[in-house]
């Protein structure tokens, strides 16, 4: 169990270090985006593997410990708090949910009898649902501590 959330946290820092990237960070941004990420998504493993909580609420309370740590360390790194949200929240999109959600209508839309059409109705609705779900909690659970913190959170790249 320790293994796989080691192996957790590695894939996501890995993945965020891939996306941020992307934006094109300062170079010390680099190792925060990782160990941001790497806290957000083993939190997310834990809840979801060891006190068995729903994909979405999970979802939700690990993008508010990823907005809490990005607020709290761009003061100190004089760098955005986004820079460090962003990448971090990447690796816990519904990347499968929205491939079964797309899968499913595709699916219902292409069988003609009625318990073939609800069966994957159904596949589509709960995949769509759910992916709906997690990216809303993302959302919340990743501005809520910029709201939260707005003098933290404003003061990263104003002269103190």
């Amino acid at each position: 169990m320790i293994s796989q959330f080691l192996q957790d946290a590695f894939f996501a820092a890995i993945a965020a270090i891939g996306f941020a990237s992307i934006s094109n960070p300062p170079r010390r941004a680099y190792l925060y985006c990782a160990l941001i990420a790497a806290a957000g998504h083993s939190s997310r493993w834990l809840l979801i593997e060891c006190l068995h909580w729903h994909i979405a609420a999970a979802t939700t309370i690990a993008s508010f410990i990823i907005g809490i740590l990005a607020v709290l360390i761009s003061p100190k790194t004089k760098v955005p708090a986004e820079t460090y949200l962003f990448p971090s929240l990447l690796p816990m999109i519904p990347g499968m949910y929205a491939y079964r959600c797309v899968g499913g209508l595709a699916l219902c839309l292409l069988h003609q009898s009625e318990s073939t059409f609800m069966h994957y109705f159904y596949l589509f609705a709960t995949n769509g649902l759910t992916c709906f779900f997690i990216l809303l909690g993302m959302a919340v659970g990743a501005t809520m501590p910029i709201f939260i913190m707005p003098k933290i959170s404003f003061q990263a790249t104003r002269n103190n």
